[in-house]
């Protein structure tokens, strides 16, 4: 998510587009100048528009059996698209001077910022007036930050190993044997969602561009059916805590031996519903498309939205737990983060999302390079 604050690659269009050859010509000019990717804009901005809706349904799922078996498969795939996509901008992340300073401006800040903010407002909201402020655990929505920061930082690692995933993997399925990991910094859940991440890492563009075929379109529909159909069948008899990754085996009530097994299942099932969703995301620029750069600023403003809404009682009428009110919920949680992705939203809340604080940091060479360089070309293009 913050990966907006990196230049986007070019993926070549799959969707009846060119060939390989002339996808890879075609994706070479944007590639040199600069320009965001629509697709990874459009996935980023759609996969925001599921954790919204996915937010939303929270307070229903007691009443409805059809929106608990939604929101199982909505969370079974929205966060590992997101976690996937930050791992594949991350790969060129080499712990330089200009990346620490992106990682600390783009993630740190951001994380204190908000997880004071929560903690102050859910004071308010949950009727708690002494929950402490604690930056080493992180309330709602921040955990994300606090694990993209540790993903990101052990990036060089994970590029000079021999087998990446398999090693991700087999310390994912050795957090859920231990419930002494801990709350700090959500450590459970970063160790359990860091396949994803590793994934990504190791993606190229032509593995997106596999996903985005058309019988690859065409065969999402019957999985998409079939994933609705087995959580369905799968809410009254287990729960929906797995996909959350935040919780040992033991934790859950649950034999130790199924948190490696259930790790190696969800993450399977995952992998399968992220290509479906991936298939449909369009490669062409949308009305939403310059959303995606902001998604950011929706997944952690839109907390608030949420987190207020159970509290002034948008969900005590009765008609909001029909079918036709959980579809005006969904409706009303897209229109929300949609606004709070837009730029003037952007705008207003960049000083704390991307804050510059050139003081803090010390100029290295490079910058002062940069700076001649910047002088020069002004200087060409005035004469």
């Amino acid at each position: 998510m913050s990966e907006e604050t990196l230049r986007m690659r070019a993926v070549a269009p799959a969707d009846g587009g060119p060939g390989r050859k002339e996808a890879s010509e075609a994706a070479a000019p944007a590639q040199r100048s600069g320009h965001r990717d629509a697709f990874f804009d459009n996935a980023k901005y759609l996969a925001i528009v599921l954790v919204a809706m996915g937010h939303s349904w929270e307070p229903l799922r007691d009443g409805s059996r059809a929106a608990s078996a939604l929101y199982m498969v909505v969370y079974a795939f929205h966060m590992p698209a997101f976690i996937i996509i930050s791992g594949y901008f991350s790969r060129s992340f080499d712990a330089g001077p200009g990346r620490i300073r992106r990682l600390i401006t783009g993630l740190a800040v951001p994380y204190v910022v908000f997880e004071t903010a929560y903690t102050l407002f859910t004071r308010w909201t949950d009727q708690e007036p002494d929950r402490p402020i604690s930056l080493l655990d992180p309330l709602y929505l921040t955990w994300f930050l606090a694990a993209l920061f540790i993903w990101r930082l052990t990036t060089p690692v994970w590029r000079h190993v021999r087998w990446p995933l398999p090693i991700a993997l087999v310390i994912a399925m050795l957090a859920t044997l231990s419930p002494n990991v801990g709350n700090d910094l959500d450590l459970q859940r970063t160790l359990q969602f860091l396949p994803y991440f590793v994934l990504g890492l190791c993606l190229k563009p032509e593995h997106f561009r596999l996903v985005r075929r058309r019988k690859v379109r065409i065969l999402a529909v019957p999985v998409f059916a079939a994933a609705l159909a087995v959580a369905y069948w799968a809410v009254p008899r287990m729960t929906g805590a797995w996909f959350y990754h935040r919780d040992s085996a033991d934790e859950l009530a649950a034999p130790s031996w199924s948190g490696p097994v259930m790790t190696l299942v969800i993450f399977g099932c995952s992998l399968v519903l992220v290509a479906c969703f991936l298939s449909w995301v369009p490669g062409r620029r949308a009305w939403f498309t310059v959303l995606g750069a902001g998604t950011l600023y929706g997944y952690l403003l839109h907390g608030f939205v949420a987190q207020g809404s159970k509290f002034w009682g948008w969900y005590e009428p009765e008609w909001v737990h029909r079918p036709l009110g959980e579809l005006v919920v969904a409706a009303v949680a897209a229109v929300v983060v949609t606004a709070l992705c837009t730029p003037p939203v952007r705008r207003l809340f960049r000083g704390v999302m991307e804050p510059e604080m050139a003081w803090v940091f010390r100029r290295d060479a490079r910058d002062q390079a940069r700076e001649r360089n910047a002088v020069r070309e002004r200087t060409a293009v005035r004469e």
